[in-house]
């Protein structure tokens, strides 16, 4: 549930917001929108946590915090009821993450051989709901049962797009496989990210995707080397660099997401 000023609030346990940050290709801005959103969030007041489901540990990195290497695929599946011996805090007020590693390289496959896989997810969101008003998951680049199981689950799936051709068609993709597998009122908001306002295949791209029907959020994230660079600061961008005009963009994109997600969240046609 949101407030009049589009904050996540606290009702009670089944309050809890989840966003799945997703896309089936990689290298497209996933990681860098997980880590600065869940920052802006927890800055609000909201309790956030950002899961790390990806093995490469991108999120977990960005944030200066060290896998628990001892931590395995299967392990991670079975704590739910002890979810707090492997959150771990950031460092920066109300934002923890449950980080991720090597390690967890398998955790899809176990998913697979799991025939509850979905209820499994579903008690792990039970424990966070517990002590988070909002999680972000970082999701692995690729459509597998891991990310099926995650369709079925969150709330949004929020999807940074590369505004050319194959990238809009690899989300299309996506959207029409969510629409024929699974009927979990799931709201997808896609947004253009790596964006440059001179390339004239960007600005097709922004008025195709953003025309009536089109579906795309309005707010775009500009190519900048300062995000790129959050890999050497291990910082959120509000952090490391808060006078850059990219800072600006992210606290538009997150109100951007806060207002579509003030009424109940459903799967647009």
């Amino acid at each position: 549930m949101f407030d009049r000023a589009g904050i996540p609030q606290p009702v009670k346990e089944s309050s809890m917001i989840s966003l799945a940050v997703y896309n089936m290709k990689g290298g497209v801005g996933k990681t860098t929108t997980t880590v600065n959103l869940a920052y802006l969030c927890a800055r609000e007041g909201r309790r956030t946590l950002i899961w790390d489901l990806d093995s490469q540990g991108a999120a977990t990195f960005y944030l200066n915090v060290e896998p628990d290497a001892e931590m395995k695929a299967k392990q991670l599946l079975k704590a739910h009821k002890d979810m707090d011996a492997l959150i771990r805090p950031t460092g920066y007020p109300r934002l923890d993450i449950l980080p991720a590693g090597f390690q967890i390289r398998h955790l899809d496959a176990l998913l697979e051989d799991e025939k509850k896989g979905r209820k499994r997810l579903v008690k792990i969101f039970e424990t966070f709901s517990q002590r988070f008003d909002v999680v972000f998951l970082d999701c692995p680049p690729s459509i597998s049962f891991l990310s099926e199981t995650i369709f079925r689950s969150v709330d949004c799936l929020i999807m940074p797009v590369i505004p050319t051709v194959l990238a809009h068609k690899a989300y299309e993709q996506v959207r029409a496989y969510i629409r024929e597998t699974t009927d979990h009122p799931l709201r997808i908001l896609p947004f253009f990210s790596m964006f440059d306002w001179r390339k004239k295949i960007h600005r097709e791209a922004f008025d195709q995707g953003t025309k009536p029907g089109g579906g795309y959020l309005r707010t775009c994230i500009p190519t900048r080397s300062v995000i790129e660079r959050m890999g050497v600061h291990r910082a959120p961008l509000p952090v490391s660099s808060p006078k850059s005009d990219c800072v600006a963009s992210y606290v538009d994109l997150w109100s951007e997401i806060k207002t579509n997600l003030k009424n109940p969240p459903r799967f647009d046609s």
